[in-house]
């Protein structure tokens, strides 16, 4: 089972967007996804219309011992991709879990208990706050690999020095096998002469720890969530489809994952995770 966090303190660098869309890429290509909610803003189980009622199991319960990750787990509508979605009561986890002993470790014991259980996923996809505090931590501890999600713009850089200290202090600390598996440009614009200074400089600093593929700026994928719906159900023959695609496939071979090519063309209605 792989974990990867998908994390960026600098808000509105398409965190959620690439969540959603790559856990859909993997589940098309026959992998078995889990998305994780640890945002108390909710807006991946918002865009998948799956945000639980105040109360109900959601991520916070899990942290708070009370749910597992299999009682909170929900189906998307897309074969394979299942969300373990959050809600307002997440806003207090900060405050409320910080004097709890082991407090960096709630979200690595739940996906424990679910690796060793029936409804074991192949890939696990964390949407972190765009923060650095105790949900990030949590994320980072519980995870094998980072992936950084940052936009073609001036302001691409700034914070990513932070950020990677942040995750070498974790893996020095509490998880040795925490790795960067790699940077994803979004919003590119191959016409704009600051987009390519500004991947110019990522792959300066990052060299080939950014992905090849870029995400294209398209209105198909800022609609998308409003309706529910992944790329691929709302816009499958649009650039942002294309590229989210070819993420996948790129995403997979930096795991060393194989897909299932029999599950590429399986019909997205799953109503249970049978894992």
């Amino acid at each position: 089972m792989s974990v990867i966090s998908i994390i960026n303190q600098k808000g509105g660098v398409g965190k959620t967007t690439s969540v959603a869309n790559i856990g859909a890429a993997l589940a098309k290509m026959g992998f078995k996804t889990l998305l994780i909610d640890l945002d108390p803003q909710a807006h991946l189980s918002i865009s998948f219309d799956r945000m639980p009622a105040p109360g109900d199991p959601a991520i916070y319960s899990v942290l708070g011992g009370v749910h597992t990750l299999e009682d909170v787990a929900q189906p998307t509508g897309v074969e394979n991709l299942w969300i373990a979605p959050t809600n307002l009561d997440l806003v207090g986890a900060e405050t409320e879990f910080s004097a709890e002993i082991g407090r960096e470790f709630l979200l690595r014991d739940a996906l424990t208990k679910m690796d060793g259980g029936s409804m074991r996923p192949d890939v696990v996809l964390l949407d972190c706050p765009p923060s650095l505090g105790l949900l990030s931590l949590n994320a980072l501890v519980a995870s094998s690999g980072v992936v950084i999600p940052v936009q073609a713009e001036f302001f691409a850089l700034q914070g990513l020095a932070q950020l990677e200290e942040v995750i070498q202090r974790v893996q020095r600390r509490l998880n040795p096998q925490l790795d960067l598996l790699g940077v994803l440009v979004g919003m590119f614009t191959k016409q704009r002469n600051l987009s390519q200074e500004v991947l110019q400089e990522l792959h300066n600093y990052f060299g080939d720890r950014v992905f090849e593929r870029l995400v294209r700026v398209n209105v198909r994928l800022a609609e998308a969530p409003s309706h529910g719906l992944t790329i691929f159900q709302y816009a499958p023959k649009s650039g942002a489809a294309e590229d989210f695609a070819a993420l996948g496939e790129e995403f997979a071979k930096r795991l060393g994952l194989h897909p299932n090519k029999e599950s590429e063309a399986a019909e997205p209605n799953s109503d249970e995770l049978s894992i």
